[in-house]
């Protein structure tokens, strides 16, 4: 890890959460877009990838790590923008549906884009604050987490990542572990077939040793299903049968945000099979890291993704960096390679080195790769 280091009294201060408040820029930015048109429908994907990719570049790299014993009471004006999100997003979400269906300078084409860019939002931003919330054992923060994924309508996603990807990241077992050589585009509907099964597997086994039935009413399922079935009815009560087609556009656009993020962070990367089933323990080596200051503060710290796989209830304040030499690092943040992971070929050229690099320099001893590259190896016990 970094040897800098941000006391309880620095990391305390608004000042030094205020980066992570430029996710509010795209509440502005999305009402320009409904209200103008033409051209400033552009807003939101330039936001939120454009933006931030240029930023990246300006601001360069952000090294320092935090105090881990910093109490939540000091963290609170980091977990305010966690927590002020949801009804950021709802309204946000529902009132461009509302809006968009009356406003007759949209045309088809404004629309789609407009609704493409609240996707990207609804993706990056609200994905990545239900992925923090999800972490915590706080009622509330769970349930705006769920809340949220709910505007994606990918509620099952918090079931798969909790007792799926963390369990068996870098396994055969693990759906979002892209595998070396496997194009975006190949895993991507691999992913959405794969993922819903595993996870629905996973709460039913979980029920199963407590000696209830999958249907039992504590099978978060049933919840997820309710807060999607409402969002759904709410679209089409206020927008039509269009109006519900524009917020599935955005839910369908915020998936595939939130599974490029899974392809960049594990690609390649796996655990060694010691035999018989079992894996060695997960550490720092098996995700891409990216030190990147401005796009960490727009995934609130998701691009330190080696220490939130080493202490998934640590909030992204306390996330801490690690060097070269514990963690592979990608080239640039998340939005510039979520871009290039688009052209599969470029993606390839740039990561495939990379990845051959780091079999080296921590597996040498492994010489057949291809278990690992087809994903053949036994099933994790």
């Amino acid at each position: 890890m970094s040897d800098n280091s941000v006391s309880a009294s620095e990391l305390a201060s608004r000042r030094n959460a205020a980066p992570f408040w430029l996710s509010m820029i795209a509440v502005p930015l999305a009402i320009l877009s409904l209200t103008q048109g033409g051209l400033f429908v552009l807003t939101l994907p330039l936001f939120a990838w454009g933006m931030f990719g240029v930023l990246d570049v300006l601001t360069g790299l952000y090294e320092e790590n935090a105090d881990t014993e910093t109490p939540d009471a000091d963290l609170k004006w980091y977990r305010l923008v966690t927590l002020v999100w949801f009804p950021v997003q709802f309204a946000l979400v529902f009132g461009s549906v509302w809006y968009a269906t009356r406003a007759p300078h949209l045309n088809v084409l404004e629309e789609i884009v407009i609704f493409f860019g609240l996707g990207v939002i609804s993706g990056t931003i609200g994905i990545v604050y239900a992925h923090e919330l999800m972490h915590q054992t706080n009622r509330l923060e769970r349930w705006l987490g769920d809340l949220l994924m709910g505007l994606a309508l990918y509620g099952h996603f918090r079931s798969e990542h909790l007792l799926v990807h963390h369990r068996y990241v870098g396994t055969p077992r693990d759906p979002v572990t892209a595998r070396y050589n496997e194009g975006f585009h190949q895993f991507f509907p691999r992913v959405l077939r794969q993922s819903i099964v595993s996870s629905f597997k996973a709460e039913a086994a979980l029920l199963a040793r407590r000696n209830l039935p999958w249907w039992h009413r504590r099978n978060p399922f049933w919840r997820y299903g309710a807060i999607q079935a409402a969002y759904l009815a709410l679209a089409l009560i206020i927008g039509g049968w269009g109006g519900l087609a524009l917020f599935l556009y955005q839910a369908f656009v915020a998936i595939w945000q939130l599974e490029v993020v899974n392809y960049v962070e594990h690609y390649g990367l796996t655990r060694k099979h010691l035999g018989g089933g079992k894996y060695e323990h997960v550490k720092p080596r098996h995700s891409w890291n990216a030190a990147h200051k401005a796009s960490n503060w727009l995934l609130i710290n998701l691009q330190r993704h080696s220490d939130h796989h080493f202490r998934p209830d640590r909030r992204f304040p306390l996330l801490q960096t690690y060097s070269e030499d514990e963690a592979p690092q990608l080239p640039h943040g998340y939005p510039v390679m979520a871009a290039i992971a688009m052209f599969p070929h470029l993606w390839r050229r740039r990561m495939n080195p990379k990845v051959r690099e780091w079999r080296r320099k921590y597996y040498p001893e492994i010489e057949d790769w291809a278990p690992y590259k087809h994903g053949t190896n036994p099933m994790p016990r």
